[in-house]
């Protein structure tokens, strides 16, 4: 029996919070977690998974940061507009989850203590497994970040990398998927 702690390919989706031009610059190692959240939004393509990405307040924090607006436009996703910390908490985005309706959810962005945070809460509470990618995600103070983390984990989400989760969706080497996912994570 396959462990349903795992991400499935036929039952999971990519939600990608609020990486804005705005606030990614003041986020700690924000290179590596732009480059992190662009592999998982490209093996997300790859595994043919619903994707949804919000954006917070752009008139103010600014569109989608071009790394990440990039692989997730060649997707075909546009971003979602919210005023609310939670994308939960957003009725269009809760729409939204209703109509994909896949009980795992994939989640990377910023800032790990509050948007992150409070949606991964918030999925919990709507019965969806969360897989939260640490490497995908951030904030502007390391205190902040470890803490986001720790709340999340403790309330049940699963926290991994997206290596971990890429590889979890691939299920198997010696396939063209895989050999497609090895230029990914390269």
């Amino acid at each position: 029996m396959l462990s349903n702690r795992k991400v499935d390919v036929d039952r999971a989706m990519l939600m990608v919070v609020d990486f804005q031009t705005k606030l990614v610059p003041h986020i700690e190692d924000a290179e590596e977690m732009l480059a992190a959240a662009a592999r998982l939004i490209r093996g997300a393509r790859l595994f043919g998974l619903p994707m949804l990405a919000t954006v917070q307040y752009s008139k103010g924090l600014g569109p989608l940061h071009r790394a990440v607006a990039e692989p997730l436009e060649a997707a075909g996703v546009t971003p979602l507009e919210k005023a609310t910390f939670s994308a939960c908490a957003d009725d269009a985005i809760r729409t939204r989850l209703t109509e994909v309706d896949r009980p795992q959810v994939i989640l990377c962005g910023v800032e790990a203590h509050v948007c992150v945070l409070q949606t991964a809460l918030d999925l919990l509470a709507m019965g969806r497994a969360v897989f939260l990618c640490a490497d995908a995600v951030g904030s502007r103070r390391d205190l902040d970040l470890d803490l986001g983390l720790s709340r999340a984990q403790h309330a049940g989400v699963i926290v991994t990398t997206t290596e971990s989760v890429l590889f979890e969706l691939c299920h198997e080497s010696g396939t063209d998927r895989f050999r497609k996912l090895l230029e990914i994570v390269k």
